[in-house]
């Protein structure tokens, strides 16, 4: 696993989008290149992001929660281990069940306003 290098920022250099919805993904990504981050990559399921996180180790992650089929939670499982900062997105609100462990995690609405993905940048590039 190789760590992503420093882009010199308080942004992220490089950003892992788990998302199933490609035209979500997209829109994330185009609004984190705007913010300047330097590098996002985008995958659609469990397997797909870990096999990311084992070739390069992202600086952030965005989780969307329900994945098709499937849960994100591994994914957390696994950045939380690495001590990756993370944040949940969901379109569920607060019926979206998050296991205990994570409840402390950044959480994102869906749709989610550019402010508010910009605010859960700027918290975890101060951790």
């Amino acid at each position: 696993m190789t760590p992503a290098i420093s882009n010199g920022s308080s942004w992220p250099a490089d950003v892992l989008i788990v998302e199933d919805d490609p035209i979500i993904a997209i829109d994330f990504e185009d609004r984190l290149l705007g913010f300047g981050v330097t590098g996002v990559r985008s995958v659609g399921s469990v397997t797909q992001a870990l096999g990311a996180i084992a070739k390069r180790a992202p600086d952030f992650a965005l989780l969307d929660v329900e994945l098709f089929r499937e849960t994100s939670f591994a994914v957390a499982e696994r950045l939380a281990a690495l001590k990756i900062p993370f944040a949940f997105v969901t379109g569920y609100g607060a019926e979206a069940r998050i296991p205990p462990e994570f409840s402390g995690q950044p959480r994102l609405q869906k749709p989610c306003s550019s402010d508010a993905l910009e605010a859960a940048l700027k918290v975890r590039a101060l951790e």
